[in-house]
């Protein structure tokens, strides 16, 4: 899933509302209860949290805390975000709920009042509990209120290295490092859960969250994350950018003519037609406009999911198209552009451009079967 941190809007999702494990995610929420803490003077940075023996016993990832010492609550927060200490989290819990069970059940209650109607903590680590569930859009809730009603602690997030004991633990999220605007949150992972992230990413004014689930490595789990985040910026930007001076297309064998003298009696784009004839999808007294973005070597072709009389509707119309045949669409490019209709009326055809020809008729074939218009299309002709 990818939403905008602003709006809230979904602008990608797959599966957003499935029932997951969040295995460290859950430090995500042990951080926001302990910036509560924080803001209610209930703790401080530089206090002295006790170390419990259930704390010192906590399985790895950990600091190797020693039960009877103190560790510093600033210590403790920085060694949830960047080695993601379990044992570290548990002393956390306890400091604020008496017990990690009590802390878990003030977890959920927590998550209730965010609107996490589908999420259940049951430790403050994230370690194995078959009770303990969460979904991508629930985590996204929490990212966001993260963001929202704890700015002054953000930073935390954005920490790369952290030194402790003589030792330095570098971030477990590595596109802090890897990926351009990303400033935090969290990973997390668990043999039944896969790899996980809940990432935050910030070019000029447009902040995105995004979360993957399940990917079965690091590395793949983060350059899935980027392709996600890398369509979601190109959906914002084709929305922003100003529409090119339109060229007529010549006329070619394979298309008809799209030149501006083209007959008056043209009809208006078929909603419904699945034809592969590109007359259906475009009037014929429409101009092409200059592509959104750059074709590919191979990947020439695009899909076409529907002409809308409004632009919003035309970018749902590719969001939704988007999150059925995602497989087929992992590189693919926004384009909207604008077409009369025979009315005079605009319209705006929805497209998904830079796909190849095999995964254009792959992704038609997986829409038409959930009822979405969608025609196959390439418009450098063949």
């Amino acid at each position: 899933m990818v939403v905008d941190a602003d709006t809230g809007e979904v602008l990608f999702s797959r599966n957003g509302q499935a029932i997951r494990y969040p295995a460290s995610l859950t430090k995500m929420m042990t951080l926001y209860l302990a910036f509560d803490a924080l803001d209610q003077g209930t703790l401080t940075l530089n206090q002295k949290l006790k170390v419990s023996k259930r704390a010192a016993g906590q399985t790895p990832s950990r600091l190797g805390l020693r039960a009877g010492r103190t560790i510093a609550t600033r210590d403790a927060i920085l060694a949830m975000v960047t080695k993601s200490a379990n044992d570290a989290a548990t002393v956390v819990a306890e400091a604020i709920g008496g017990t990690e069970v009590q802390f878990a059940k003030m977890m959920t209650a927590k998550a209730r009042e965010l609107g996490m109607r589908r999420t259940t903590f049951k430790n403050a680590t994230g370690l194995p509990n078959r009770h303990q569930r969460t979904t991508a859009g629930d985590m996204s809730l929490l990212a966001t209120a993260l963001l929202r009603d704890h700015a002054d602690q953000y930073h935390y997030f954005s920490t790369t290295k952290f030194k402790y004991g003589g030792r330095t633990y570098s971030n477990h999220n590595r596109l802090l490092r890897t990926y351009e605007g990303a400033d935090g949150i969290k990973t997390g992972y668990i043999r039944a859960s896969g790899f996980n992230v809940v990432a935050s990413v910030k070019r000029g004014d447009k902040r995105l969250i995004g979360i993957v689930f399940g990917g079965k490595s690091a590395k793949s789990r983060d350059s899935h994350a980027k392709s996600l985040f890398d369509r979601a910026f190109s959906i914002i930007e084709a929305r922003n950018i100003p529409r090119p001076a339109i060229k007529p297309r010549p006329p070619s064998i394979a298309t008809p003519q799209l030149a501006a003298d083209a007959p008056a009696e043209a009809t208006a784009p078929e909603q419904g037609s699945t034809s592969g004839e590109i007359h259906n999808v475009v009037p014929r007294g429409a101009r092409f406009a200059e592509p959104v973005v750059p074709t590919i070597p191979g990947r020439t072709w695009l899909i076409q999911v529907g002409a809308f009389a409004d632009k919003d509707a035309a970018f749902r119309g590719i969001r939704k198209a988007s999150e059925v045949a995602a497989q087929y669409l992992e590189d693919a490019r926004v384009a909207v552009s604008e077409a009369p209709s025979r009315s005079g009326a605009a319209l705006y055809r929805a497209r998904i451009v830079g796909i190849s020809r095999e995964d254009a008729f792959s992704a038609c074939r997986v829409l038409e079967r959930r009822r979405i218009d969608c025609v196959a299309l390439n418009p450098t002709g063949g």
